[in-house]
């Protein structure tokens, strides 16, 4: 016969491993976001424990993966960001609705008396003494703009370097005497093809990057809920997506909206290929 205490032990071990499952594995949870205004649509939400990201469609719904703990956050131009810790009752209801909040479109009334300003731009930016921002930049620095190298393009740099044959002189006094320099490491670099291959190294390094770039700003489930691609097949999307011209010049400007239309307007081509409705 069982006692009411081995039931209570018994409960607290069930308890105790669908908390260590619970933070173990990751689950997919619907949400939806709603407000007083109701334009919801394309609020971004983003688990930043995991480094995953979606959006809302138009009415608000989400899907997101989430493990115990992880923090939620969500945000819009016009509302103000909001976080969310995930919690078991979450997990075990795998819903989850969250309220936004308007944000304030117009500033109070601006007082510049305490640096003796009189709101005059033009004067007040004279009087102002404002110490200079020091970055790479501004002191002029050489290399202040250079994006630092990758391996690949490091090795690729060093294994290509300067020119086949180099022309110049040698004197230790005042007589000329010419001389031919050939770079005989670049040459042995073409002709066993390692050039070659740290070129294809370099340009398969460009395309992961892009990818994962690609990857920060939509989660899978946006892919197949608003583009209707289905996940065995949004690999082969990205690689559709990785052939257009415009493909580097539209992922490398940043601009999400920008990504999206792209990604909306080859998703129908691509739909159309491979006869998806």
């Amino acid at each position: 016969m069982r006692t009411p205490c081995k039931d209570i032990i018994f409960l607290l071990l069930l308890f105790s491993v669908v908390s260590l499952r619970a933070q173990e594995y990751s689950t997919e949870i619907e949400g939806r976001v709603y407000s007083k205004d109701g334009d919801v649509a394309a609020t971004h939400v983003s688990n930043i424990t995991q480094n995953r990201g979606t959006i809302t469609d138009v009415n608000g719904f989400f899907n997101i993966s989430v493990k115990l703990n992880d923090t939620l956050v969500f945000s819009a131009v016009q509302y103000k960001k909001k976080k969310f810790v995930v919690t078991i009752e979450t997990l075990d209801t795998k819903k989850l609705e969250v309220f936004l909040e308007v944000a304030l479109t117009q500033l109070n009334e601006v007082v510049v008396t305490p640096y003796n300003l009189t709101g005059d731009l033009n004067r007040d930016a004279k009087r102002l003494k404002i110490k200079p921002i020091i970055t790479a930049s501004t002191l002029g620095l050489p290399n202040a703009y250079v994006k630092p190298k990758t391996k690949n393009e490091r090795r690729l740099a060093e294994a290509d370097s300067g020119k086949f044959i180099e022309f110049g002189h040698y004197a230790l006094d005042s007589t000329f005497n010419p001389m031919v320099m050939i770079n005989i490491h670049k040459i042995l670099n073409r002709v066993t093809g390692r050039t070659q291959k740290l070129k294809k190294y370099v340009a398969i390094d460009k395309e992961i990057a892009l990818l994962n770039k690609v990857k920060r700003f939509y989660h899978d489930s946006i892919y197949q809920q608003e583009l209707k691609i289905p996940e065995d097949q949004i690999n082969d999307f990205m690689n559709f997506c990785e052939v257009d011209s415009l493909y580097t010049d539209v992922v490398e400007s940043d601009d999400i909206l920008r990504l999206w239309e792209f990604l909306e307007r080859n998703s129908l081509v691509y739909r159309k290929n491979n006869n998806l409705n």
